[in-house]
């Protein structure tokens, strides 16, 4: 357990902006500063970081947060993980404290997987470098195939000796369990048998975003065993489609080139770096994924993809760039000659001329595609139709309409068909898509209509009291936590006011109560929290909202009054208003909501009398609510 102090000093000394530009360019706009989404594709930056507030903020996929747990989405680390790495990163000695034995259990079962894997990692690499086995075996095929020292440290290359148990002879050795060998995807156990999954195969590990060994890769070099490549199972801290091989070694060098080239194998990766190219990962044979193009996006919009001249294979990845077009990432295409692929093309040319090759050979996706389809529809007109319109449905998934209208334009001139007749079929397709879409909003929102329809027969104005009752709720806190130090008078506050008027108020919404109640626990022992507070001791939940209420999506320019003397007010000149308009409607709200409850105990009444009581409070609420209406402008029917 890492102690309180060195958490402390960990949020004391750390920068929003310092670490999230670890991983996003980020540009100043006024008092904040922008990217684009390092958590889902986008053209146009919606994620903002706020360095006086201490948060992040993304206004298009809603996520938001400290740096913490920025760094907990990002890198998929949990709490103390982020903790430690923090630490590390400013030079702050961790102090350790005792913890319980269900928190060591806990902390356990996530960390015993990454330090197996890491021994499993040392091993295989002292069984390639030490023994006489790896040595002639795995050693020399690394080198034939032009691998060096550095580059096979630089990727923790390794091999598992060709015995059934070797390895976890020696792993239980170092008195690792069998359990946490299997959980990890070391070890196979199949009834009364016990083995090594990856016996005989040259290694290559697999890491995380942040260098963790989470998995390995292991290929057979025996002519006859099956199958080929083998790798580990899904674990706890290793999901196939959401990693790709290399981007740890990679992703400095894609953020700094603004490009990514993606292959399909390992050694296609090690080849390429050892040629130069640094910016290159994998999908490792495995189809292409939402969640690996997204990991890309978060450190450019740019792929390169580098396919093998198999003309089977090249249909097969069609799909793959549609995806990625989907994302709004720009696609460039490289082919390379008939039975040669990035590894051996790269080690028959050498890192020159290789390099020379890709910057010659890159094609846009689109020409790429016409290339292909027009080789299989080659004096078939209606195979060149087909083929038209494929290419027209790669261009609908560009989510930029004028990206699509240039490629449009491109096609036209390509495949010698007029612009308006590709404009049209694009139309059909971009129309099909949106009717799709609506169908299923229509869908989910029938529940919603029959909700409010039967809301319509309860109260005139149509609206829902409870709905608009949680955005009143939410508007009070907003207001607290943003303004609640603000002094209206000396020595009284805005949260003093607010408070005050709050007091008969019962909030309905469990998670606006929760931070209300919170706030008044604190005042109560002499503390008056604000957002900060929130964002580092609530629930996740509690931080996530506490951000979305402390974010501003838009600045006013200064230059409305120092350029053009137009004076545009803030909502801190007019804070006295914005606060009693809010007390008023949050109050017209809770009265609205008390009718609908007194209505329905009206109509279950089963004597006079109690429904003559409950008619009389029906008419005080309604004065009230008249009342309260008028003061807020709003014209309501009796």
């Amino acid at each position: 357990m890492i102690s309180e102090a060195t958490i402390q000093a960990v949020k004391d000394r750390v920068e929003i902006e310092d670490v999230i530009s670890d991983y996003v360019s980020l540009k100043r706009k006024g008092q904040n500063l922008w990217a684009c989404c390092p958590f889902h594709g986008e053209k146009t930056p919606s994620f903002t970081v706020s360095p006086s507030k201490g948060i992040y903020k993304c206004f298009g996929c809603g996520k938001a947060g400290d740096a913490i747990s920025f760094v907990e989405e990002h890198d998929g680390l949990n709490y103390l993980e982020v903790i430690r790495y923090l630490a590390n990163k400013y030079g702050i000695e961790v102090v350790e404290e005792a913890q319980t034995d269900e928190q060591i259990q806990s902390q356990n079962e996530r960390d015993s997987l990454f330090i197996v894997l890491n021994y499993a990692k040392d091993y295989f690499q002292e069984t390639l470098k030490k023994t006489d086995e790896g040595r002639s075996i795995g050693l020399s095929y690394f080198k034939e195939r032009g691998f060096n020292e550095k580059t096979i440290d630089k990727f923790d290359l390794g091999y598992s000796v060709d015995k059934w148990d070797a390895f976890s002879k020696a792993a239980k050795s170092k008195a690792y369990s069998e359990d946490v060998l299997e959980k990890a995807g070391l070890i196979i156990k199949k009834e009364d048998k016990k083995y090594d999954r990856f016996r005989g195969r040259v290694i290559f590990p697999i890491h995380s975003i942040s260098g963790k060994v989470i998995a390995f890769g292991a290929r057979t070099l025996k002519k006859d065993a099956k199958p080929k490549y083998l790798n580990s199972p899904e674990t706890e801290v290793y999901h196939k489609s959401e990693i790709l091989y290399g981007i740890h070694q990679a992703k400095q060098s894609i953020k700094q080139l603004d490009n990514c080239y993606l292959v399909e194998g390992y050694t296609d990766v090690i080849s390429l770096h050892q040629s130069d190219i640094s910016n290159v990962v994998a999908s490792s044979g495995t189809s292409l994924t939402d969640d690996q193009i997204k990991l890309v996006h978060r450190f450019t919009k740019n792929i390169t993809v580098l396919f093998d001249g198999d003309p089977a294979g090249l249909k097969a990845s069609l799909r793959g760039i549609d995806m990625i077009l989907q994302a709004g990432m720009n696609v460039r295409v490289v082919i390379f000659p008939e039975g040669e692929d990035p590894d051996s093309y790269s080690r028959k040319l050498g890192t020159s001329d290789f390099k020379k090759f890709l910057e010659e050979n890159t094609k846009d996706v689109i020409s790429f595609k016409a290339a292909l389809l027009a080789k299989e529809a080659a004096r078939d007109p209606l195979k060149k139709a087909e083929s038209i319109k494929e290419i027209v449905g790669s261009i609908a998934k560009m989510p930029d309409p004028i990206v699509r209208s240039v490629y449009v334009k491109e096609t036209s001139n390509k495949m010698g068909i007029e612009e308006s007749v590709l404009f049209s079929e694009l139309n059909k397709i971009l129309i099909g898509d949106r009717r799709k879409k609506d169908k299923k909003d229509f869908q989910k929102g029938d529940q919603h209509d029959v909700l409010h329809t039967v809301i319509e027969e309860k109260t005139p104005t149509g609206v829902d009291p409870k709905e608009s009752l949680a955005a009143q709720e939410r508007e009070s806190i907003r207001i607290l936590l943003n303004y609640g130090f603000n002094e209206i008078e000396e020595e009284y506050h805005l949260y003093n006011y607010l408070l005050e008027q709050l007091e008969e108020v019962e909030f309905i919404t469990p998670i606006y109560k929760e931070i209300l109640e919170e706030f008044k626990k604190e005042l109560a022992n002499g503390k008056v929290v604000d957002g900060q507070y929130f964002i580092q001791n609530g629930s996740p939940e509690v931080k996530k909202l506490v951000v979305d209420l402390i974010s501003e999506r838009h600045e006013i320019s200064n230059n409305w009054n120092d350029k053009y003397e137009i004076f545009v007010p803030r909502e801190n000149d007019i804070l006295e208003n914005v606060v009693f308009t809010n007390v008023l409607r949050l109050k017209f709200r809770v009265i609205q909501q008390l009718v609908i409850d007194n209505l329905a105990k009206m109509k279950e009444a089963k004597d006079a009398e109690t429904e003559e009581y409950h008619f009389k409070i029906h008419a005080e609420l309604k004065k009230s609510e008249m009342e309260i209406a008028k003061s807020l402008g709003i014209v309501i029917t009796r």
